[in-house]
């Protein structure tokens, strides 16, 4: 036994899990580390050998890497979409300490299996339902692999003048794929522009931060004796009732009041209800400055009404900010164009094309109509970070237009997927999404228990039985407990809502179909045992 259980060291989790109530592995493992702690003290003087991936084995681990993920997605549907760990489940799979010599590859691949895929929530699986999608495509991965590679930290235009001119460029397009207003466009010499962020979270706080400077340096240039304290203090932001959590978060990091504006019955913020909550903090002494509109709501995609907010606005001096983190990438369709209509009223516009548009995780795309406003904010020019382009005039170094100095490569992600999918090729996809939330919609429609809650745009689907909000919680229970399929709740006003959102790159009509009949089967059982 002895024997046996010193071969499984070197695996120590298989070996404390198959003998962890033996007493003598306990004694034997005790004694082995009691061994490995006086070796290292041992070896610590002595120098170990530098572990070097030369090029030919990258190939061939490159290689087989790419084989893995390839298998890994063909046959991710086979996995369970959620899984079956609990908190806490991987700190005894791995030991206490990184290794003090180097470990062989194939070990810490067979390792990926054994310890990280049993906790991955697999969200590029066909029955992946919760949250909204995130993007994922072979054409980004590589290009991701090339970002990499290159490794450069493009803070400036001098850091890597490819990372700086790619990223202007493909913002241009990106933007043009939208018919954003020209003053949002680098272009040759605009005023605006675009810049990738790391997602909508940081776009939206990126806004408010200047939008505060701005109102700042305006409100001192006016009165000269206002400090910035005596400003802060006053300074409100609003946005609906519905926006994302992160436009809370921006307030709180910011430093300023935000208030939420009550929602109409589509849940949709209206100038009615935003003009009142301006004149009543007019009144108070209060100093609106910042306005976040949200086109696609993460509760159940409602969009708020830019023809009517916009012009509020801009008569007030107030810097709007659009934040259509999920539906933006819609707009690049024709017939969703329309719901980007009141842009041209906007400071700043921002979606995520790691969302919905083939682009994986991280890129978040924002534009500006006046770049001034970034960089007056978040301009600061040590000596070792300038150099001898910086005041021409024709370039950008985007360590000014956000919060972190440094910066992948990212745009390299947006380049391959607009070359190799087409602005045609990802339009159908969009297009084949949305006409699968119709697809689920309509199934739901046709069974009387149900009820859909809003009207459906995109590829969302908010949906409820009749009943009770304690029902439709134990619905969903049941539902993510047998992890077939994976859906995420919201609350519409006082009612507990399921919400279906067609994510995975793979979803097919018969995905869908399988979902609805594993709820409908479920919610059977459900009103079945209520009756009992």
């Amino acid at each position: 036994m002895r024997r046996k259980l010193l071969i499984g060291f070197g695996r120590r989790t298989l070996c404390l899990h198959k003998w962890q109530s033996h007493p003598l592995c306990l004694l034997t493992v005790t004694k082995e580390r009691e061994r490995e702690s006086k070796r290292a003290n041992r070896e610590e003087a002595t120098p170990a050998a530098f572990f070097n991936m030369d090029s030919s084995e990258f190939r061939r681990r490159g290689k087989e890497m790419v084989d893995y993920i390839a298998d890994y997605l063909e046959g991710i549907e086979r996995r369970p979409v959620y899984p079956d760990v609990e908190p806490g489940y991987l700190r005894p799979l791995i030991p206490t300490a990184a290794p003090q010599e180097p470990e062989a590859y194939e070990d810490i691949i067979k390792d990926i299996e054994k310890i990280i895929m049993p906790g991955v929530t697999h969200w590029h699986s066909p029955y992946f339902f919760a949250y909204f999608p995130t993007a994922s495509s072979y054409p980004a991965m590589l290009a991701d692999m090339l970002c990499g590679a290159i490794g450069c930290i493009g803070f400036s235009w001098a850091a890597s003048p490819a990372c700086t001119e790619l990223e202007t460029v493909m913002m241009d397009w990106l933007g043009k794929m939208l018919e954003l207003p020209e003053a949002f466009l680098a272009g040759g010499a605009g005023e605006g522009g675009g810049v990738i962020q790391g997602s909508a979270s940081e776009a939206t706080l990126v806004a408010l931060l200047a939008a505060r400077t701005k109102v700042t340096r305006q409100l001192q240039a006016a009165s000269p004796e206002l400090t910035q304290a005596a400003i802060m203090e006053k300074l409100v932001a609003y946005t609906s009732d519905q926006a994302h959590s992160s436009v809370e978060r921006a307030g709180l990091i910011g430093g300023v009041k935000l208030k939420a504006i009550p929602s109409d019955g589509n849940f949709s913020m209206r100038a009615s209800a935003l003009r009142e909550a301006l004149e009543q903090d007019k009144a108070a002494g209060l100093i609106p400055f910042f306005v976040v509109a949200t086109l696609g709501t993460t509760s159940c995609c409602s969009f708020d009404n830019l023809l009517e907010v916009g012009p509020i606005c801009n008569l007030e001096g107030i810097w709007l900010h659009i934040d259509a983190a999920y539906a933006g990438s819609a707009f690049i369709c024709p017939e969703f164009r329309y719901l980007l209509n009141g842009v041209e009223f906007a400071d700043s516009f921002n979606f995520n094309p790691h969302k919905w548009l083939l682009v994986n995780f991280d890129c978040s795309a924002m534009w500006v109509k006046k770049r001034t406003d970034l960089t007056g904010a978040f301009k600061m020019d040590p000596v070792y970070l300038k150099h001898s382009h910086q005041d021409s005039g024709l370039i950008t170094d985007y360590r000014h237009w956000q919060i972190p100095l440094g910066r992948r490569f990212r745009s390299l992600k947006m380049w391959f997927v607009f070359r190799m999918y087409g602005v045609k090729g990802l339009q159908a996809y969009i297009r084949k999404h949305v006409a699968l939330s119709h697809e689920f919609e309509s199934l739901v429609r046709q069974d009387p228990r149900f009820e859909i809650c809003t009207e459906v745009i995109l590829g969302l689907v908010c949906f409820r039985l009749k009943g009770s909000n304690e029902l439709n919680e134990t619905l969903l229970q049941r539902i993510n407990s047998v992890k077939k399929i994976h859906l995420v709740p919201c609350r519409l006003r006082d009612k507990f809502v399921l919400r279906f959102a067609v994510c995975s790159r793979t979803v097919e009509s018969s995905h869908v179909q399988l979902a609805w009949e594993h709820i409908r089967e479920l919610a059977s059982s459900v009103l079945r045992a209520q009756k009992e």
